[in-house]
C-alpha cells in the first residue's frame, strides 16, 4: 500500500499572504504543496511564476510539487527547479511528442518529474513514458480555476493509471487533481490514487490540521 500524500493546493489559498498560508497547511501535516503555474495561454488563467516558489520555499519543508500549466514549458523547468521545486510535472496535451524529453530533461536538473493529462486525454497516451515518470498526475476537473466539480469518469482512468504503474514495477506515485472532497476521497484511493491534491477543501477550513488528517485516514 503507497503511503497517502496530501497535497493542499495554493491556487486555494489567500495570495496576499502566501507564505503564512504554505506555512499553516505545512505545519498542519501537508505532505506536498501542489504549486499551479497558470500562463493565460494553455489555461484561462494566470497566477504566478518561479518567483513566488523560490520566495514560499522558506516557508516549508514539504514537498513542492510544480505543475506547469503552461505552454513549451521546457523553456521554463531550469528556472522552476532553481526555483525549489521538488517535483515538476508537465502536461502530455503542452508537450506533445516532446514529453519524453522534457521529463528526462527536468531529470537532468535533479528534480523528480510527472507527466500530467486532463480528464479527455487517454489514459494510453502516456504508456511510452510512465518509465520515465515520478509521478503521473491526472486531472479530475478541466485544469484552469479551483473550486469546480470532481469529473465521475475519471474513477476507471485512475484504476487503468494504477495498472499502468503496477506494470512497471516502480514506485511511481499516481497524483489526483480537482474537486477532491470527504465525499468523494474514498473512491479516488480505492481507484489507486495515493497523492491527493485538495484546494477549497483544505484552505476553506479553520481547522486545517483536521481536515488534512481526516482527508489522509479516510
Amino acid at each position: 500500500m503507497k503511503q497517502i500524500k496530501i497535497a493542499p493546493s495554493v491556487l486555494s489559498a489567500d495570495f496576499s499572504k502566501m507564505g503564512e498560508e504554505v506555512k499553516c497547511v505545512t505545519d498542519c501535516g501537508a505532505d506536498v504543496i501542489h504549486l499551479d503555474v497558470m500562463d493565460g495561454v494553455f489555461v484561462k488563467n494566470i497566477t504566478f511564476g518561479p518567483k513566488l516558489i523560490k520566495d514560499v520555499r522558506k516557508f516549508s519543508n514539504a514537498i513542492f510539487d510544480a505543475h506547469l500549466m503552461i505552454v513549451e514549458p521546457w523553456k521554463y523547468i531550469e528556472k522552476f527547479a532553481e526555483s525549489g521545486a521538488d517535483i515538476i510535472t508537465v502536461h502530455k496535451e503542452a508537450c506533445g511528442d516532446r514529453l519524453k524529453d522534457t521529463l528526462k530533461a527536468i531529470k537532468s536538473l535533479g528534480v523528480k518529474c510527472g507527466a500530467v493529462i486532463n480528464p479527455d486525454t487517454p489514459v494510453s497516451s502516456v504508456a511510452d513514458v510512465i518509465e520515465e515518470c515520478d509521478m503521473l498526475l491526472l486531472m479530475s476537473v478541466f485544469p484552469g480555476f479551483g473550486g469546480q466539480k470532481f469529473i465521475e469518469s475519471v474513477l476507471p482512468k485512475l484504476e487503468e493509471a494504477s495498472r499502468l504503474i503496477e506494470k512497471t514495477g516502480k514506485e511511481i506515485d499516481l497524483e489526483i487533481d480537482g474537486g477532491i472532497n470527504k465525499e468523494n476521497i474514498v473512491a479516488v484511493k480505492n481507484a489507486g490514487a495515493n497523492v491527493i491534491v485538495a484546494g477549497n477543501t483544505v484552505f476553506k477550513e479553520t481547522d486545517r490540521a483536521k481536515i488534512i488528517k481526516e482527508l489522509r485516514e479516510m
